[in-house]
């Protein structure tokens, strides 16, 4: 391990989860992530939300299915917190148990921010579903990577999933549900500027690690 790398050894164990808006370039930095973790010799489980075992991938494909435009917000809601008590059995809890770093692509914070502050379901709802969803695993941080609409519609594809599609206004309002949360909560969340480029995106990423989960 290299020395400038050394204190990642201190995340084992740890749960950390990578959030963001679409087209906010969290996968990219969290591929970088698990590339040097895994080469500083932690043993790290990553996942991804909704998906990351056999029965969240299906439902994953029913969620992101632009055919499935009729889908009511509470069914959307409950399907994405199905697919995380899924994985929060099967893997995450057991990762965890044998002191892997857990490493998440979206987590409940997307709930509060796609379906809660963007969708209008009440947040005392999300509550109640996710308590049953996850019970007391909760992520030890949540990085949310925050850009610009402007920024976040160019890194799309052009091949949009049925959530991408929701529109400008739309995901001007998820944008704003993550930070909220971040407001609410500054002891799980940090917010990473992420309109800048992978390097200097990444540089801020390891350094809110480094000081909020590995002792500075």
């Amino acid at each position: 391990m290299s020395d400038g790398h050394a204190w990642m050894s201190r995340l084992r164990g740890k749960f950390v989860v990578f959030d963001g808006p679409d087209g906010s370039g969290k996968s990219t930095q969290l591929k970088r992530f698990g590339e040097m973790v895994r080469a500083a010799g932690v043993p790290v489980t990553m996942v991804r939300e909704p998906g990351g075992t056999a029965v969240g991938e299906r439902i994953r494909e029913i969620l992101l299915d632009p055919i499935h435009d009729e889908m009511t917000l509470r069914a959307e809601m409950m399907l994405y917190m199905a697919s995380r008590s899924q994985l929060m059995e099967e893997l995450v809890r057991p990762a965890l148990g044998r002191g892997d770093l857990v490493v998440a692509d979206r987590f409940v914070s997307s709930t509060y921010a796609y379906q809660g502050t963007a969708g209008g379901i009440p947040e005392w709802e999300i509550d109640a579903v996710a308590s049953a969803a996850v019970g007391q695993t909760w992520p030890d941080l949540v990085l949310i990577f925050d850009v610009d609409g402007a920024t976040a519609s160019g890194r799309l594809s052009a091949n949009l999933d049925r959530m991408e599609q929701k529109g400008a206004a739309y995901h001007a309002k998820v944008r704003e549900g993550f930070l909220s949360l971040a407001r609410r909560q500054p002891e799980r969340h940090a917010v990473i500027d992420a309109c800048g480029g992978p390097d200097e995106v990444t540089g801020a990423m390891l350094e809110a690690l480094r000081t909020r989960l590995a002792g500075g």
